[in-house]
C-alpha cells in the first residue's frame, strides 16, 4: 500500500496530460502576484496528503493559483484554507487551525485531502476533459484508503465527480442519483457516508452562502459518525 501510494504521488506530480492546465499552473507560478512576489511557487499539480488510515475523506475542486498551487499543500495558503484548517481543528481532525506552508508543522489526524482535478484551472473552471483525464487519480485514492467511512465533498462540482468515480470502480450510486445541496447527507451502499457542503471559497463566505457555523457543523456531524477516537 505505502508503494503504492509513493508511486501515485509521483505521478500525480510529474502530471502533463492537460495542456490548457499546464499552461496556466506555469504561468502562475512564474508571473505571480505582488504580495507573493518573493516566494517560490510550486507550480505543480497537487497530490493528495494526510492519515492513510483515514476515516475521514474530504474532496476539493482544484487547488487555488495562489493557494496550494504557490504552497504545493491542499487548501494552504489561501482564504479556503483558513476556513477549512480552523473546523478541522475545532473537530479534532487537525494538529493545527493555520495552514500557511508545507512545513508548517500542521497533521492532519484521521483525515485525507484531496481533489477531483490537480492543477490550478483557469476562472476555477476546469473543462468536462480534464475531469476525465484527472478522474483516474481520484479512483486510485479511493482504492488505497480503505478504511474511509465518510466522505465529505466541497462543492457541486466534488459532488459529481466524486460518485462518477465511485461508479467507476463498480459502486452502485443511488438511482435516482442524490442531488447537491449543503448540508445533504447520503449512506452509499458499500458502507461510507457521504456529506455536502459548499465549497468554503471566499466567494462563498464573504456573501454569507457558507458560515463558520453551517461549516462547523458539517464537521461536528462527521465527527459524530465516526466517534471520538
Amino acid at each position: 500500500m505505502l508503494k503504492r501510494a509513493v508511486q501515485l504521488r509521483k505521478a500525480v506530480i510529474s502530471c502533463r496530460r492537460c495542456p490548457r492546465l499546464v499552461a496556466h499552473r506555469e504561468t502562475v507560478a512564474a508571473t505571480k502576484v505582488r504580495r507573493f512576489l518573493h516566494e517560490s511557487y510550486w507550480g505543480k499539480p497537487v497530490h493528495g496528503f494526510g492519515d492513510p488510515q483515514a476515516q475521514l475523506l474530504i474532496v476539493g475542486l482544484a487547488p487555488g493559483a495562489h493557494g496550494s498551487n504557490r504552497t504545493g499543500r491542499a487548501f494552504t495558503g489561501d482564504r479556503s484554507g483558513e476556513l477549512l484548517y480552523q473546523v478541522l481543528y475545532d473537530n479534532a481532525f487537525c494538529t493545527q487551525a493555520v495552514s500557511v506552508r508545507k512545513n508548517d508543522g500542521l497533521h492532519l489526524t484521521n483525515c485525507y485531502i484531496t481533489a477531483v482535478v490537480r492543477c490550478a484551472p483557469p476562472g476555477n473552471k476546469p473543462l468536462p476533459e480534464e475531469f476525465a483525464l484527472c478522474r483516474p487519480y481520484l479512483i486510485e485514492e479511493i482504492a488505497l484508503l480503505r478504511s474511509v467511512r465518510v466522505v465529505v465533498v466541497l462543492g457541486k462540482f466534488a459532488f459529481d465527480h466524486y460518485l462518477k468515480a465511485c461508479q467507476a470502480v463498480g459502486r452502485s450510486v443511488p438511482s435516482p442519483k442524490p442531488q447537491f445541496s449543503h448540508g445533504v447527507v447520503v449512506r452509499l451502499s458499500w458502507g461510507v457516508t457521504l456529506m455536502s457542503s459548499y465549497h468554503p471559497s471566499q466567494q462563498n463566505t464573504q456573501t454569507g452562502k457558507l458560515t463558520y457555523s453551517m461549516f462547523n457543523d458539517v464537521f461536528a456531524t462527521a465527527r459524530s459518525l465516526l466517534g471520538s477516537t
